[in-house]
């Protein structure tokens, strides 16, 4: 079946079959690889990316699901060379480890940041990251620089 996809603003045609899990044409379809297929269960979230503005693990949507709709991935998040806001506070509080989980973190919080649905505060930053496992840290850096970002925009 052909599938046309928007994917970070560039619409795409390809064959696929309807229930290929998203994650998948992504990395192997359209050589977008941030979003990484680590548990296929759908907890980790690392394959995490924005369907219509909305934080989504790809590894359990079927491609025919999210036909016509807008997607974003986290390289699609940038423009140019520059990093996000959301990066570059990952990177000023030292939180990046291995950098398996990050992509789908950097989406969440990104989603996050500029959704301007909450106030800046642990619990917000905690309860967006429901979905997103880290087995290198303790959070508290990624909260801390998720905060960063908050507060930067609420100024």
């Amino acid at each position: 079946m052909t599938i046309r996809l928007t994917v970070n603003g560039e619409t795409r045609e390809f064959a696929a079959a309807p229930m290929t899990p998203l994650v998948d044409v992504l990395r192997d379809g359209l050589h977008l690889t941030g979003a990484k297929p680590v548990c296929r269960e759908g907890f980790c979230g690392a394959c995490m990316v924005l369907v219509d503005a909305v934080p989504t693990v790809a590894c359990l949507t079927p491609v025919a699901l999210v036909e016509g709709r807008d997607i974003e991935t986290v390289e699609g998040l940038t423009s140019g060379e520059s990093p996000t806001p959301v990066q570059a506070a990952l990177e000023e509080h030292d939180a990046v480890q291995c950098g398996m989980c990050f992509p789908g973190m950097v989406v969440a919080l990104t989603h996050l940041t500029t959704s301007g649905t909450c106030e800046p505060n642990r619990a917000a930053v905690k309860e967006a990251l429901v979905g997103n496992v880290c087995r290198c840290t303790g959070y508290e850096r990624i909260v801390d620089a998720a905060l960063a970002v908050m507060e930067a925009g609420h100024e």
